[in-house]
């Protein structure tokens, strides 16, 4: 037996099951990191410079740099100086606003990746479905065997059981390395807007108060 052509009904559809999971997770990571690159996801330097240009006092730079709007470091220091313009004695209503863009940045980097969660959990119990297939189509062969039992009679559900399982489990990995990629840049960008959060509102531990306009 070889190719796909030796397979019933029933492990074609598991195949074709799996190979739509496998190009989803694909697609998903290709689409995150496409999404993460536009939306400036890694780049600290140009919000620490943001940063370090409003706690030195040069207000008005910061100010221009932050309009750029080019990383979310950017659109959350853009957020609280303009709060800061607006209420300069109410720092809480910038850490408001600051927080409030940083969740929306937050569920823009999270969006979609519950796709990759579902392939990781559905991958292998497509795999299972694939080796009961197999066993059945295995046992229903002996059912019909007469006297000694012909070995290549239960090759056919034999490989479906192995290969369903073995592509199963091989996309749910390929699967959770990316979605744990992906988290992990997330994660980092999370600590980092929380830092450039605080920083910007209450100033740095070795860097002195932050300079209000």
């Amino acid at each position: 037996m070889s190719g796909l052509a030796g397979f019933g009904l029933p492990t074609l559809i598991v195949f074709a099951l799996l190979g739509a999971l496998s190009v989803t997770a694909v697609a998903t990571g290709i689409w995150k990191m496409a999404q993460f690159h536009r939306l400036g996801v890694g780049r600290a330097c140009e919000a620490e410079t943001i940063l370090d240009d409003w706690l030195s006092g040069e207000a008005p730079r910061a100010v221009e740099r932050a309009a750029s709007r080019s990383s979310s470091g950017a659109r959350i220091l853009q957020a609280v100086f303009r709060a800061l313009g607006a209420r300069p004695d109410d720092p809480r209503y910038a850490e408001e606003l600051g927080r409030q863009t940083a969740l929306s940045e937050l569920a823009a980097l999270a969006s979609r990746m519950r796709l990759l969660e579902v392939v990781v959990q559905a991958a292998p119990m497509l795999g299972l479905l694939g080796t009961v297939i197999g066993m059945i189509d295995a046992f229903a062969a002996l059912s019909v065997a007469q006297g000694a039992v012909d070995p290549s009679d239960l090759a056919g559900g034999i490989w479906t059981a192995l290969t369903t399982t073995a592509a199963g489990l091989a996309i749910a990995l390929l699967a959770y390395f990316i979605a744990n990629l992906l988290e992990s840049r997330i994660e980092a960008e999370r600590t980092r807007m929380e830092s450039l959060l605080s920083a910007a509102i209450h100033g740095r531990v070795d860097g002195g108060p932050a300079a209000w306009p």
